[in-house]
């Protein structure tokens, strides 16, 4: 496994070819607080790029030309996080997307565990890590530890993604997953404009 570090945006000439697995670290869960730091990304090869942002900082021109790319295919898990964190910070939106918990829900009804390490041990039979999930993304230096950590969440993304996609053709429930990533534009919508904790759709 190799990890590129890139300091403010993505160098020239990188390709991720038809999809890229993305995500990103944040100083907490609230878009409109929390500042956006990193931003990790894998063309599912075994090799993983890191870019490191500074506060302020997001004139990256090469990270948004790939996050709107229309031939390229976003994998994220928990896409509307990441998602509503990018158009936040750097103001564009992502599309297309492919979200691994989305396509979890509707496929493993058999359980209520859809994080990332679970869909990495059933699915791939790989343990992930998670030691370095709380930790501060924001200074300076990121520490060997952090950087394994940034890249193990996108360099299986790729393969949970293609498992899935079995699942939800043999469940019959693939129109119903793409026709969910595509509504995440407007959740997030919601989301940022201040209704990220009340379900509108609800009766009450």
């Amino acid at each position: 496994m190799a990890i590129e570090l890139h300091r403010g945006d993505l160098p020239d000439g990188v390709d991720f070819g038809d999809s890229v697995a993305v995500d990103t670290e944040t100083l907490g869960l609230n878009p409109l607080r929390d500042r956006l730091c990193v931003v990790q990304l894998s063309a599912g090869d075994g090799n993983a790029h890191v870019v490191q942002l500074s506060a302020g900082a997001y004139d990256a021109p090469n990270l948004k030309k790939l996050f709107t790319d229309a031939g390229v295919s976003k994998i994220f898990h928990y896409a509307r996080f990441d998602v509503a964190t990018i158009r936040h910070h750097l103001g564009v939106e992502c599309a297309p997307v492919f979200c691994t918990k989305i396509a979890s829900k509707l496929v493993r009804t058999y359980t209520g565990d859809h994080g990332l390490s679970d869909l990495s041990a059933e699915l791939l039979g790989i343990d992930m890590s998670k030691k370095q999930q709380q930790t501060d993304w924001g200074g300076e230096n990121l520490s060997p530890e952090q950087l394994e950590y940034a890249a193990s969440d996108v360099l299986y993304l790729h393969r949970m993604r293609d498992e899935l996609q079995t699942k939800l053709v043999r469940e019959d429930r693939l129109d119903l997953a793409t026709a969910c990533f595509e509504f995440l534009t407007h959740r997030v919508t919601l989301d940022l404009a201040g209704w990220s904790e009340q379900d509108i759709f609800s009766h009450k």
